[in-house]
């Protein structure tokens, strides 16, 4: 046992026995040193027939991916996206291209298809692997690769080219990955990640271990940090995971008890809809669940509680992290002093905080600032942008707002702008007030959050149509959902002859969101008698 000194004076224990010191490539996570043969990834694709991968198959094949690469030519540091559902393929390609020195672009698949198209163009994507579903969505003279074709040029078994690979040794700071996060100008932002960055966040995860004897599930989409992050850790750990195509909740729970899942892993808005699967919980054996993990979003103590009950053998947590500065920050106090439920906990060895008022002062309640190893070092293609959340001396300025404890333990509070958390997903409503505004009957729109049990918040638009016109609440709830991703459509739709304007001329949103609030909660109310 070892003692490290973090950069915020905590002394945290160490086990070296269990931390992997020799990772340099981030596609190259597997232990020699570990039983191959041991199962790595349950995939759930075919729910009635799971294919389970050991770890060494995952090496073998990821190995076979950077192989088929390096043939066709693509040069170190080129991107090359993924757009596809949760598969064993998806982390098979991810690994692969990164072992080959290429950038691995992982693609929001709900995007709409002309924002999938801005940013395979924005990465400078020269090749798309991607399932049949979502090949419709790669543009025409993009080559691709699809798993789910057997035959042809094109497909992903001609285009694997099995044997041994030598891993590509990254250069100081080049990046491994570009992921993306939605901004208020209604275009994603490229945030590129380092190889060293992201396995000082593996390695972060791995202390306290052994982990091998584990198994997880993840059924976030691996286009996001959470599953993504998650992924990374079982392979670096030599423990399993069961993956799911997509979040179901009955089928999440299920699966628990069917393949022996220690550790739940989630957003909150899924753990919510699970716990409402009354009956599947009564059915399902969690007796070996001792690890649940929520992340990505806000959490409620009633949740948590809720989740006790049902995993009572569990120790429960949440996480904060973000697409800018990893996926971990923070955690247990090194004298493993007891916190608050809704508290995150201290920050990591080698994360730097600092919380900064309005004024710019040092508070023990502001927006957060972060300094980590796994911090982007700016936008893509965005300096401007670059300039507004990073300063020249690395820090990451969140825009969240957190609070400080006595004990020096962290409790997140709220945004410091507009944004909201729908589901795991930020809204901005700049973002869906512009895809209304699109629709040629509407002239303005203004969106505020409402409160929502199971997805923490939901988009609540007030709209005004153009003189004439006529439109219905429902019509433009399709045409939300036919234009963008599900989770912006407004949940309620009220029309304005005008909208109320502040002293500075700008929509009056505190109002707005008052109004919205009393009109979702009577809405609420009259659902709830009719269900009576």
């Amino acid at each position: 046992m070892s003692i490290e000194h973090g950069r915020n004076g905590l002394l945290v224990p160490v086990d070296l026995r269990y931390l992997r010191l020799m990772l340099v490539n981030l596609g190259d996570l597997a232990d020699p040193k570990k039983d191959p043969e041991a199962v790595a990834l349950i995939d759930c694709l075919d729910w009635a027939h799971p294919r389970e991968y050991t770890h060494g198959e995952i090496d073998r094949l990821a190995d076979a991916c950077a192989r088929a690469l390096a043939l066709r030519g693509y040069k170190r540091g080129e991107s090359i996206a993924i757009l596809s559902a949760n598969r064993a393929e998806f982390l098979i390609a991810y690994f692969g291209i990164m072992r080959a020195g290429l950038v691995a672009v992982p693609v929001n698949h709900k995007f709409p298809r002309d924002t999938i198209e801005f940013v395979l163009r924005d990465s400078g994507t020269r090749l798309a692997i991607c399932d049949q579903e979502r090949r419709a969505s790669v543009p025409s003279g993009l080559p691709i690769v699809e798993f789910d074709s057997l035959t042809g040029e094109t497909a992903w078994p001609a285009f694997l080219d099995p044997g041994p690979f030598e891993t590509v040794v990254p250069a100081k700071g080049e990046t491994a990955m570009i992921l993306y996060t939605s901004g208020s100008t209604g275009r994603p932002k490229g945030v590129p990640l380092s190889h060293a960055g992201h396995l000082w966040a593996v390695e972060s995860r791995l202390r306290g271990g052994p982990y091998d004897k584990d198994r997880l599930v993840v059924a976030a989409p691996l286009f996001h940090m959470n599953a993504l992050g998650t992924s990374k850790f079982v392979f670096a750990a030599h423990a399993s995971m069961v993956l799911l195509p997509q979040f179901d909740a009955a089928r999440y729970i299920e699966s628990i008890g069917r393949f022996g899942v220690t550790w739940l892993t989630s957003v909150p808005t899924m753990l919510a809809m699970a716990m409402r699967e009354r009956e599947a919980l009564a059915k399902a054996d969690v007796s070996r669940v001792r690890y649940v993990r929520m992340g990505s979003a806000p959490t409620t103590q009633k949740l948590i509680d809720s989740i006790k009950r049902a995993f009572p053998n569990a120790v429960v947590s949440n996480a904060y992290g973000t697409t800018e500065a990893g996926p971990v920050m923070f955690g247990p106090h090194s004298d493993r002093r007891p916190k608050a439920d809704m508290t995150l906990g201290w920050p990591l060895p080698q994360v730097e905080v600092r919380m900064l008022d309005t004024q710019g002062r040092e508070t023990n309640e502001g927006v957060l600032w972060i300094r980590t190893p796994a911090n982007m070092t700016g936008y893509l293609n965005l300096p401007e942008k670059t300039r507004e959340v990073m300063t020249p001396d690395g820090w990451y300025i969140s825009g969240d707002v957190f609070s400080r404890d006595a004990s020096g333990a962290y409790t997140f509070v709220g945004r410091a702008d507009d944004m909201f958390v729908c589901g795991g997903e930020n809204i901005y409503p700049g973002e869906v007030e512009h895809l209304l505004e699109r629709h040629p009957d509407i002239l303005q729109a203004c969106v505020v959050p409402v409160p929502d049990e199971i997805k923490g918040e939901k988009p609540f638009a007030f709209v005004v149509l153009r003189p004439g016109a006529v439109l219905t609440e429902d019509e433009v709830k399709k045409y939300a959902l036919a234009n963008a991703p599900a989770y912006q459509h407004p949940r309620q739709v009220v029309f304005m002859t005008e909208l109320p304007l502040a002293s500075t001329n700008k929509f009056d949103r505190a109002l707005l969101k008052k109004r919205a609030l009393a009109l979702w909660t009577e809405a609420e109310a009259a659902r709830e008698s009719q269900k009576a």
